[in-house]
């Protein structure tokens, strides 16, 4: 996994900072993926600063319909159809995206030459495939707002083929069966158990993307024991009782929320646009305060996730 973010701010850009977004570069068992979380005003022109392209997007993820976090999506669909991409494009997001999208392209003449699929979530489950599993989570926001929690299946361990060809098992396609934990048939008859031939499991990794929220018991089980929280930032801790009116945290609730859910870095994002450089790293001296594993996010900041 590897996250690129396109956008750090908070309800309006600055000179430094754009509108929100979140790329996250994924390795699936047959190829590789690019989901966009998120999709602030500006978000195709970001795009334009990487290495990253929106053709080769193949999901998107919208936690809310406020306009920082959408209004950049459908310039960013026609121009993605305007460069002649047809891979297939899903959208997730809250009740209203499917409207929202439709009417923004009926009304502006446009529309896209790809297949594009919009899946209105709720709570729970939205995605279980090969590779990853994706759970909605609701937070407390004034609009129906989500965080995602993206956990990569564990990987089986390595398959100890010398061992297989000294207990007379020929190499092969049984091998890629072994290799999963199933049971295989030989010729001569014996039954062969992969799961005996298979070093430890290693743990996939778990990511939690929130969305806008003041503080929520929910906020805790989508993060609880992830590698990675990216969590708002909005206001600094004296402004607490202001953030949390208007739906957003404090830099020291997030960072308590990353430190009561055992997570193992917190990466701090969605800044007001009230806060210049130096502002910004006493948003992040406070949540260290709190939470020494914290990074403070800036547009076009890579960080893997090993």
């Amino acid at each position: 996994m590897e996250l690129t973010f396109l956008g750090t701010s908070a309800g309006v850009p600055t000179r430094t900072r754009n509108m929100t977004s979140i790329v996250l570069n994924l390795q699936q068992p047959t190829a590789a993926e690019v989901w966009l979380f998120d999709c602030g005003e500006g978000t195709q022109h970001q795009f334009l600063h990487t290495a990253l392209h929106p053709g080769k997007l193949n999901k998107i993820f919208i936690t809310h319909l406020h306009g920082d976090h959408l209004f950049g999506l459908p310039g960013l669909l026609c121009s993605r159809s305007m460069q002649g991409n047809s891979l297939p494009l899903t959208l997730y997001g809250p009740k209203g995206l499917r409207e929202f999208v439709e009417v923004a392209l009926r009304l502006s003449g446009s529309w896209t030459d790809y297949p594009l699929d919009i899946v209105e979530i709720g709570p729970g489950l939205i995605l279980d495939d090969a590779g990853y599993r994706v759970t909605a989570w609701p937070l407390n926001h004034p609009v129906e707002c989500y965080g995602y929690r993206i956990e990569e299946h564990d990987k089986p361990g390595t398959l100890d083929a010398a061992r297989l060809i000294a207990d007379g098992v020929p190499s092969g396609p049984l091998f890629q069966q072994l290799k999963q934990g199933l049971s295989v048939e030989l010729a001569d008859g014996r039954i062969v158990d992969g799961r005996r031939y298979l070093g430890p499991t290693t743990p996939g990794k778990k990511l939690a993307i929130f969305g806008d929220t003041a503080p929520c018991a929910a906020a805790l089980e989508l993060a609880q024991g992830v590698d990675v929280m990216i969590h708002e930032t909005t206001l600094e801790q004296a402004m607490a009782e202001k953030a949390n009116a208007r739906g957003h945290s404090s830099s020291q609730q997030a960072a308590a929320l990353a430190r009561d859910a055992g997570v193992g870095t917190f990466i701090a994002t969605h800044f007001s646009s009230r806060y210049d450089l130096q502002g910004c790293q006493r948003l992040l001296a406070e949540c260290r305060e709190i939470f020494p594993q914290t990074l403070l996010a800036e547009d076009f900041m890579v960080y893997p996730i090993r």
